[in-house]
Formats: structure tokens, C-alpha cells, sequence
């Protein structure tokens, strides 16, 4: 990237998109109105920095990032704007026209939404041909996939620019092709939490166990091999038709509550907050970050060494810093 990436809102978000694009050695120009916006920056990037030091990914040549002190003054002259400002269209529309109003009229904007279409971001912003919507997940400086969205106005040039900058920055673009609300990811994760929510709900299981069965069990297969792959290798010789055949039927059967959700009562709020604590409440916020990102590392290196999955965007990175 020729010139500088603006990243609006450093929250997790916000702060973790400063540091991959720093690390990457892409000056960021950053805007917050928090007091402690340097503070989080400075301990994220502390925590990419160990991250990239397990993946041993070279850490020299890193751009700058600077606190500025408004919209305009980030996205004046920008290659790229990350918008990552709290979940709330009448927040971000207002930050997405002071951005639009200020960067260069081709300059993409991206706003990390984890579900607002950008059909609703963009009609009253200048050139909304170049909105879109980049979901990243958390760590945002550690895990490569970001879903890329389009509006009803997006241009497709937008689209592809902007998959262009992510894959610079070592990321995995998925293009989701028709805008829906929550996208692929959170749509997944959507039906996983609701269940989850119910197990606890009725008493089933506790949050630490619930966690248990997905660490030690699928969420093993998934991290490497997903859902569709892994069910095709169950399927046996038969492959995947022969799975759908003896696994389809159970469909029907009364397994799930995934159309309905448990009411949030304060009584099960204050229930799964309590399990909670009793499960994680000894780490701080980041300590657990950092064990987090230690786990993940491990992981990306292990499927790089076996060439497969999210470790080839790991290679590439190699390839790209070394």
C-alpha cells in the first residue's frame, strides 16, 4: 500500500487491525475518542508482536502508528479506511460520512460490522460504490480470515481492491456474494451460541464443560479441516452422499432448539457470568490473550509444517515479510 491505512475506532477490533497492518509495515493512522485508545493500542501490539515472535515471523521494517486527532485527520490521503466503530448503524453512519467525506473519493471503506449489511451503511455516503463491509475475527492480528461484503451500490472494483489490500496484509478474503445479514461466520456461530445457551439454560451442561466438548472434540477437526471436509471423511468409503444419507434422517429428529432462544432472564444471565468465573475467573483479560494467541500460534505452525489449511496463509506471510 502506497500510502497510509486509517483505522477508525480502537476498541479489540480497531486496535488489533492497527497492528496487523503495522507489522506488515503499512503506517496506520488511528481515531478514537477514548483517553486510553494509545494505552489499548500499545498493549494489543504487544501482544502481536509476541504472536508473530511464536510464529517466528520477522518483526523488522514496522509501520508506524499514530493517534491522530480526528476522522478527517486519519483518513485525509488514505489507501484503505477500517471503520470499527461499536455495533450500531446510528454510530457508524455518521463516523462512515466524515470518513467519505474526507479520504479520496476511490478510497475504499471497510467497516468491520459482524452483521450490519452494508446496504444499510452506505446510501448517504459520498461515493457509496466504494463501502464494503471486512468481518474480521479476533485476534484480528493473529487469525487471516475476513469475509468481504458488497452493498446494493458497491462497486465491484471496491471489491476487488479491498481483497487485494487484505491479501497484502497476509489474510484470507472470503468474498460472501449475497449480502445477508450476519454473513457466513456469525450465522455459524449464531446457531452454535443458541444451543449452547439452551445446554446452560436447562441445566445440561456448565459453560467450562460446554467449552470442553468443542476444545477437545470437533473444534480439533474444524480448525483445520472445517465442517463439509470433516463429514466427508466420516462418511467412509461412501464419501460425502453416503454420510448425508445415514446422518440426514437425524435432521428431524427433536435434537436441537436452533429456532427458538432461551429467554435472557437476569437469573441465566448471572448464572452463565458466575460459571464463567469459576471457569476463567483467575486469568486477567490479558492473560487470556495471550494464552489464546500462544494455542493459536501452535496451531497455525503445526498445519504450515503440514502444509494444509489455514497454515498456508502462514507460509505466505513468511514469504511476504521475509
Amino acid at each position: 500500500m502506497e500510502s497510509h491505512a486509517a483505522v477508525i475506532g480502537a476498541g479489540v477490533i480497531g486496535s488489533a487491525w492497527a497492528a496487523r497492518f503495522a507489522l506488515h509495515g503499512i503506517d496506520v493512522k488511528v481515531s478514537d475518542p477514548n483517553p486510553d485508545a494509545i494505552r489499548i493500542i500499545d498493549e494489543v501490539l504487544g501482544n502481536a508482536r509476541a504472536a508473530w515472535a511464536d510464529l517466528e515471523l520477522p518483526l523488522a521494517d514496522e509501520g508506524t502508528i499514530s493517534v491522530v486527532e480526528s476522522i478527517e485527520e486519519a483518513a485525509v490521503g488514505a489507501g484503505h479506511v477500517q471503520e470499527s466503530a461499536p455495533e450500531n448503524p446510528a454510530v457508524k453512519i455518521p463516523i462512515l460520512e466524515a470518513i467519505a467525506a474526507a479520504c479520496p473519493a476511490d478510497t475504499v471503506i471497510a467497516s468491520s460490522t459482524s452483521g450490519i449489511k452494508p446496504s444499510d451503511l452506505q446510501p448517504s455516503i459520498a461515493n457509496p460504490g466504494r463501502v464494503v463491509v471486512g468481518h474480521p475475527y479476533n485476534p484480528v492480528y493473529l487469525l487471516p480470515l475476513v469475509e468481504v461484503v458488497g452493498g446494493g451500490l458497491t462497486h465491484d472494483a471496491a471489491i476487488y481492491r479491498a481483497m487485494a489490500t487484505y491479501a497484502e496484509i497476509s489474510m484470507k478474503p472470503v468474498h460472501v456474494r449475497v449480502e445477508i445479514d450476519a454473513f457466513i461466520g456469525d450465522r455459524l456461530l449464531e446457531a452454535v451460541w443458541r444451543e449452547a445457551l439452551w445446554l446452560v439454560n436447562d441445566g445440561v451442561a456448565t459453560t467450562e464443560e460446554i467449552d470442553d466438548v468443542i476444545r477437545y472434540g470437533f473444534g480439533l477437526r474444524w480448525a483445520q479441516m472445517g465442517l463439509f471436509e470433516t463429514y466427508r471423511i466420516a462418511g467412509g468409503e461412501g464419501g460425502m452422499a453416503h454420510f448425508i444419507r445415514q446422518f440426514g434422517p437425524c435432521l428431524e429428529w427433536p435434537w436441537t432448539k436452533l429456532t427458538d432462544v432461551p429467554e435472557l432472564t437476569e437469573e441465566l444471565v448471572q448464572t452463565i457470568a458466575n460459571q464463567s468465573d469459576a471457569q476463567s475467573g483467575h486469568h486477567d483479560l490479558r492473560d487470556l490473550e495471550r494464552i489464546r494467541d500462544t494455542n493459536v500460534a501452535a496451531i497455525l505452525k503445526a498445519l504450515e509444517a503440514n502444509d494444509w489449511g489455514a497454515g498456508r496463509t502462514l507460509r505466505d506471510q513468511r514469504m511476504r515479510l521475509g
